[in-house]
């Protein structure tokens, strides 16, 4: 043994001294934060960790973590908590937290700005279809060199939804358990009342065809504890709510799989219009009536073009002289 298992083994006697058998397993899950940039992603991370932090702004990939007790003199389970800075302007650092290892362990919480409907189908397509891109590519991996486990991440794909469920052949369950929260609540509540209806619906269409829960939420703490209870189930294990609100003129809450096509209607638009789409799946054609009423805004908008070295928060003084010096 070398000097380390040997201080391993000694540090879990003494975790457990008097009884060998009942170790309890640690459990050890992961969560990647990404969406709207400015959204509010920070501060909800601090609210699930119970943190009394001021948010400050995320550059690139920060990390974080939760530890929790299950029960009293047990090993705390851990959580890791990897947050996407820069709303769409970053996406190849998807691959850093994301990997074969612990691809059994991983969820994705996606939070779309509700005061920005122009930005949030753009948003929301981007992040996922990389996200999505990279996961299949490790599961096609592990296909390979490790069956069972690509087989049991494809089964659990589909536990959201209950096999006699009318939906279930019509939906395209995301690879990993996804959450996508609507953040700024308090805005989006002053909009017309049938904008906040087409954005509702949409939402809630993306999030069942997903296999996804969906839940909006601002700075009321009532709010951000229902989002809280969805992040912790996926974090901790906690139990999952079973409480589901649908209605437009409030904040909606739906846990994956509480939801169907029937109850959520057609797109919002006339049966002529929509003949006149021409697309080739339900996704493009919700997508094609959303962006009726939203124009997407074009790309180069969203793009970062603040030069994060720049940013106070970084200053380092030995290195920005030496910045400055090379600059000259």
């Amino acid at each position: 043994d070398t000097l380390w298992d040997l201080a391993i083994a000694e540090v879990e006697k003494r975790e457990n001294p008097d009884d060998d058998s009942k170790r309890v397993e640690v459990w050890e899950k992961s969560v990647l934060f990404m969406g709207n940039k400015n959204g509010g992603k920070t501060t909800i991370i601090l609210r699930c960790l119970e943190r009394e932090e001021i948010p400050k702004p995320t550059l690139a990939l920060e990390y974080t973590f939760g530890r929790r007790a299950r029960r009293h003199n047990t090993p705390k389970d851990i959580a890791h908590f990897w947050e996407l800075g820069g709303g769409t302007s970053l996406l190849e650092l998807i691959r850093i937290p994301i990997t074969s290892n612990n691809i059994r362990s991983f969820a994705v919480v996606l939070v779309l700005d509700l005061s920005k409907p122009h930005e949030l189908w753009t948003t929301m397509e981007k992040l996922l279809q990389v996200t999505r891109n990279h996961v299949t590519k490790i599961l096609t991996k592990l296909e390979k060199t490790n069956p069972e486990v690509a087989a049991e991440i494809k089964q659990r794909m589909r536990s959201n939804l209950q096999r006699d469920h009318p939906d279930y052949d019509l939906v395209d369950p995301f690879p990993i358990p996804l959450v996508i929260v609507g953040s700024k609540y308090d805005i989006f509540h002053e909009f017309d009342s049938e904008m906040r209806k087409i954005i509702s619906k949409t939402l809630r269409f993306v999030s069942h065809h997903y296999g996804a829960s969906l839940v909006f939420t601002s700075k009321s703490e009532a709010l951000l504890l229902k989002a809280r209870a969805l992040i912790n189930h996926l974090a901790f294990g906690y139990d999952k709510s079973k409480s589901v609100s649908v209605d437009h003129s409030k904040p909606l809450f739906i846990p994956a799989g509480l939801d169907s096509l029937s109850q959520i209607g057609p797109p919002p638009a006339s049966n002529s219009e929509i003949g006149k789409m021409r697309v080739n799946t339900p996704l493009e054609l919700w997508k094609k009536v959303f962006e009726k009423t939203f124009p997407p805004k074009s790309f180069c908008d969203l793009q970062d073009t603040k030069d994060p070295a720049q940013d106070l928060q970084y200053a380092e003084y030995e290195v920005d002289v030496m910045r400055a010096q090379k600059n000259q």
